[in-house]
């Protein structure tokens, strides 16, 4: 049984990789921080109690800060696999906590190879790690972009993980290490995080659909990204791994659309004319913004025989379907319904 570590595991990523790996017969080990509410729910469905037999998902507290926690994690998981999945990943906020974004992205990844750095040399025994990087990297640089595209970060989210990837690049090279980066573009799910801007929007979706949301703010309805669908990503994840050798891949759809493109398709799902609930606003905007993000994944195509299943228009129609059922549930609740609790996974 193979075992598998994945920082960021309670994110949208994480919940989904963790699914894949379970299903390949893995042992999933998962780092979570420590919070005063609980910040679990997109792995309820995967937990059991750890004193169960045959359990295969376990969760450890730690933090991407804390560079003596994630050795002690590495050296007692001692996982053949290790999927950093772990940030600050908000662009947006990224603006307004750029030390703190820098520390966690950049630094956090460093920290990370220097744990399996120490790891491998003490043991003898390797562990290929997946780094995730993202599509804001490319920034402003014309598109499609690929592999051999320039960075030209435009926030302090895109210049950390710019940062992260070359630490994945230096010790590939210098120390040996097996870590691969995967650049993925924009992947969506009804596991996104509800201030994102999909996710805002079919949400509001549902929301407006029953009558518990009047309007919906935007910012710039201009920018075009290539978007694809999380489950179909963490699946190009796991291909980069069982790789004779580390390399550096893009993932993405090659098609793109814009904000406004999105708000249209995802209102017209529940048959609402979106120009009569979306309103801008420019608190939104980011000081500095990237126009259009568009991949060229065809070497994940030819080289790890990848290619996304869920086209554009199918990742909407899930996305509001499982929104308008979650604003059904909101209503009912309003009206004296009740909605039951999920059990809530708990660290080992």
């Amino acid at each position: 049984m193979r075992r598998a570590l994945i920082t960021g595991i309670t994110g949208q990523d994480g919940s989904y990789l963790a699914e894949l790996l379970l299903s390949k017969g893995y042992e999933v080990h998962g780092i979570i921080r420590r919070a005063s509410s609980f910040n679990t729910a997109r792995l309820d469905h995967l937990y059991h109690d750890p004193h169960d037999r045959g359990v295969r998902l376990f969760l450890h507290y730690g933090d991407l800060s804390d560079g003596g926690g994630l050795r002690r994690l590495i050296h007692f998981i001692a996982p053949e696999e290790l999927y950093h999945l772990g940030a600050q990943s908000h662009v947006r906020v990224s603006f307004d906590e750029p030390e703190y974004t820098a520390d966690i992205v950049g630094v956090g990844t460093l920290r990370i190879l220097e744990a399996v750095r120490d790891f491998e040399q003490s043991r003898g025994r390797q562990i290929r790690i997946y780094q995730a990087g993202s599509s804001e990297m490319f920034g402003s640089a014309p598109g499609p972009q690929s592999e051999t595209t320039p960075f030209r970060p435009r926030s302090p989210y895109a210049v950390s993980k710019v940062a992260a990837h070359w630490y994945a690049v230096n010790y590939r090279e210098a120390y040996n290490v097996f870590v691969c980066n995967g650049i993925l573009f924009n992947h969506e799910s009804p596991r996104r995080g509800e201030t994102f801007v999909t996710r805002k929007i079919t949400r509001a979706v549902g929301r407006i659909a029953l009558g518990l949301q009047e309007q919906l703010f935007l910012g710039n309805l201009d920018a075009s990204r290539d978007w694809g669908f999380a489950g179909d990503y963490v699946d190009a994840m796991w291909r980069m791994l069982q790789m004779r050798t580390p390399q550096d891949f893009v993932i993405a759809t090659g098609t793109t659309h814009t904000v406004r493109e999105f708000a249209e398709a995802a209102f017209s799902h529940a048959d609402l004319d979106w120009q009569r609930y979306v309103k801008y606003d420019a608190r939104y905007n980011r000081p500095t913004e990237v126009d259009q993000l568009c991949g060229d994944a065809s070497r994940a195509r030819d080289e790890l025989g990848w290619a996304p299943a869920v086209s554009f228009e199918e990742l909407v129609r899930m996305m509001v379907d499982t929104d308008l059922t979650l604003a059904k549930r909101e209503l009912a609740a309003r009206e004296g319904g009740e909605i039951k609790s999920d059990a809530v996974a708990q660290p080992s």
